[in-house]
């Protein structure tokens, strides 16, 4: 459905994303994981084109034969929404505080089904019962404040879906909800994908997330996907020693007695210049080899993956 190919956004020479590669499913969900400061974001903007002035984009992503980093402007406008649309961290900020959530669903089924625009109310209920909102017709005419942070989630996801896209985008959409909201809507989000064969990313740093509910996973590490492959094998036998360190450091993990493991040092800034592997510093297992950079080979960017 969407095929991501050497995908590097840099800004004043500064690599932000740095060839990132992946494919995407009709009916799957694809996990992009990693410490805050990976690139995970800047990834999904640069892949919808909605980065900052000054960020250069190179590479291809490939939507429905259209790739997303060369069409013209012009086309910009259908393709995000009725080909791919993206679910914003934070619903309380993505939806507008001074309109219903009846005004801005309306709105969005309008701008992309115009020949529609008579039933859009009709649709909207629809969308909202679809996405796990009980009641749909009384919080239509609700303001985003009277709603709580999974309703407005479910909301945001309804918006998201108004285009009827072939793929989504959802960056980290559980991180502000408790474990039940959590819960019903990663399966909301399973389900849709499954009902509307609809391609799905998911950016989180949350390990227990991808592991109940996603097919697929990349791991990224300061701009690069340093392992990648399905989730079962992923996270059962981690071959990078950065997926290693984070499923180590995971509370689940943790035995009794001892402190819970940690990843010393912190994630390099892309104006930091590293030779090699980036995670080097941070790696009890790197030598002079990691001094160059390593390839992603086999689903894992390592000289020294674990068998």
């Amino acid at each position: 459905m969407l095929e991501v190919d050497c995908l590097s956004a840099t800004l004043s020479g500064a690599p932000l994303v740095d060839e990132v590669s992946f494919t995407l499913a009709p009916g799957r969900l694809h996990a992009l994981i990693g410490e805050s400061g990976s690139g995970k974001s800047m990834t999904a903007f640069s892949i919808m084109r909605l980065v900052p002035e000054g960020v250069v984009l190179s590479g291809r992503a490939v939507l429905a034969g259209v790739d997303l980093l060369s069409c013209p402007p012009a086309e910009l406008p259908t393709l995000r929404g009725r080909g791919i649309s993206m679910m914003l961290q934070e619903p309380l900020s993505a939806l507008d505080p001074v309109l219903t959530v009846e005004a801005q669903l309306v709105e969005t089924i309008r701008v992309h089904h115009p020949g529609r625009a008579h039933t859009a109310r009709t649709l909207a209920l629809e969308l909202l019962a679809e996405v796990g909102l009980h009641e749909p017709l009384r919080w239509l005419t609700a303001w985003p404040h009277q709603l709580s942070g999974g309703m407005r989630q479910r909301v945001l996801l309804a918006c998201a879906l108004a285009g009827s896209p072939k793929v989504l985008i959802a960056d980290e959409p559980t991180t502000a909800l408790d474990a039940s909201a959590r819960t019903q809507v990663l399966e909301n989000l399973k389900g849709l994908a499954a009902r509307r064969q609809l391609a799905v990313l998911l950016l989180t740093h949350d390990l227990s997330v991808v592991s109940s509910t996603c097919d697929e996973v990349s791991v990224m590490y300061a701009g690069r996907i340093v392992e990648a492959g399905p989730v079962s094998t992923v996270l059962q036998r981690p071959r990078h020693p950065y997926t290693e360190a984070l499923l180590a450091s995971l509370p689940a993990r943790a035995v009794r007695g001892k402190p819970l493991p940690v990843i010393e040092g912190q994630v390099p800034l892309p104006t930091d210049r590293i030779e090699g592997c980036r995670f080097r510093p941070r790696c009890a297992w790197a030598d002079t080899r990691c001094l160059t950079r390593p390839p992603l080979e086999h689903g894992v960017a390592c000289y020294h993956p674990r068998a």
